[in-house]
């Protein structure tokens, strides 16, 4: 049976890389970074973010930790968002339909560029969720 994980994404102000190589000295591990510069096509706030990290990951050490930087003045430095991700469909998808109930589909679960299937919420108690679905990989 497929393990769901639960990891923290932290958002920052323009300074994700400092923050996640900062990390990375603490918790030890392997960083990979992703700026907005090399994201196929258009999406929001892609312009002013030129240069800027749209997702890193840090894995392998003492901890994982994703975070990106943000372009929505509405996200704070610190703010955390609980991300889901897993290889079993249905039982992601009955836990973004379960988390959606009484709350807001910020992004529906629809297949993404990186070829996983992605979505975001915010809950009832305004608790922000994504929900990541692995696409099947040989």
């Amino acid at each position: 049976m497929a393990n769901v994980t639960l990891d923290a994404y932290l958002f920052f102000d323009g300074t994700c890389r400092q923050a996640m190589e900062f990390y990375k000295n603490v918790f030890g591990g392997t960083l990979e970074m992703q700026t907005y510069d090399e994201v196929p096509g258009e999406m929001p706030g892609k312009a002013q973010m030129k240069g800027k990290i749209v997702h890193s990951s840090l894995r392998g050490g003492e901890i994982t930790l994703m975070a990106s930087d943000t372009h929505d003045k509405t996200i704070g430095t610190g703010k955390i968002e609980l991300s889901l991700s897993g290889e079993d469909e249905a039982k992601l998808r009955k836990m973004f339909d379960g988390l959606s109930t009484g709350g807001t589909v910020r992004s529906p679960l629809e297949k993404q560029f990186w070829g996983d299937t992605f979505g975001a919420l915010t809950d009832k108690f305004g608790v922000d969720w994504m929900v990541n679905i692995n696409a099947k990989r040989d």
